[in-house]
């Protein structure tokens, strides 16, 4: 008798053991897969925090992005984070004239269309994306980030009740059936953007919910090399641009 209750404890401990076991090496998975940095923009600013959290997907692999706000009529109110390689119009890569790639000004108005033609500011050659004597400020830019991350900012004034959150993601060289790289082979701007940029959107409604975090939704994508800022909510030829993005959420705290 006393040898079958042993047996019978020395089971359980067993099955205790390998369930733990399992659950903390899941646990760990799912920690290490959500790690994220953190990146601040626009310390200074008068008006609400907002806390955005991005999880790249499984096709991420430096991508260039943007994230703005629109009032509901869609007029633009500010940027709240662009990339530094766009919003200064200098790249790492950006010249070669000395035989090998370093740090010098470009220009990609294919990147991320929807949110400079947003903005509404043209430059003197007509592309509205910005040149490196027209930068935008160093407190709503950041380097592109290479992984998750959440991004605390504030907002330069107190935002109306309900506003629209876009984002826009674009990432090189990611060619599909679609988007070939001869689909338009005089089109110097297609070449670097092959899959053209996605946007996303969420309306936040500041009353309804000032600590739930709110998603945001794939709404269309650009103009295949960035010739407007029109948002083309036809996305069934896009397939791998889709992982680029796991999901985005936002909070917005009153002050």
């Amino acid at each position: 008798m006393k040898q079958k209750t042993f047996f019978y404890i020395l089971l359980l401990l067993l099955v205790a053991g390998t369930i733990s076991l399992v659950y903390s090496c899941r646990s760990s998975r799912v920690n290490t897969s959500y790690q994220a940095d953190t990146l601040y923009t626009n310390p200074d600013g008068k008006g609400d925090l907002i806390e955005i959290n991005f999880r790249k997907g499984t096709e991420h692999n430096h991508p260039l992005m943007a994230i703005w706000i629109e009032d509901t009529a869609g007029n633009y109110i500010q940027t709240v984070y662009v990339a530094k390689s766009i919003a200064k119009g200098i790249f790492e890569f950006g010249n070669k004239s000395a035989g090998k790639w370093q740090p010098g000004p470009l220009r990609r108005p294919a990147a991320l269309p929807v949110w400079s033609h947003s903005r509404g500011v043209q430059e003197d050659d007509g592309l509205f994306i910005p040149k490196e004597e027209t930068a935008i400020p160093d407190a709503y830019t950041g380097p592109t980030p290479q992984s998750n991350f959440v991004l605390y900012t504030r907002t330069d004034n107190i935002l109306p009740e309900r506003v629209y959150i876009y984002f826009e993601i674009n990432q090189s060289w990611d060619w599909n059936e679609y988007w070939t790289n001869t689909k338009y082979m005089e089109d110097e701007e297609y070449k670097t953007s092959s899959q053209p940029a996605l946007v996303y959107r969420v309306l936040f409604d500041k009353n309804a919910t000032n600590s739930k975090p709110e998603y945001l939704k794939l709404i269309g994508h650009s103009h295949y090399s960035g010739q407007d800022g029109k948002i083309y909510t036809d996305t069934n030829t896009i397939t791998t641009a889709r992982k680029i993005t796991e999901s985005v959420s936002i909070r917005i705290s009153k002050h």
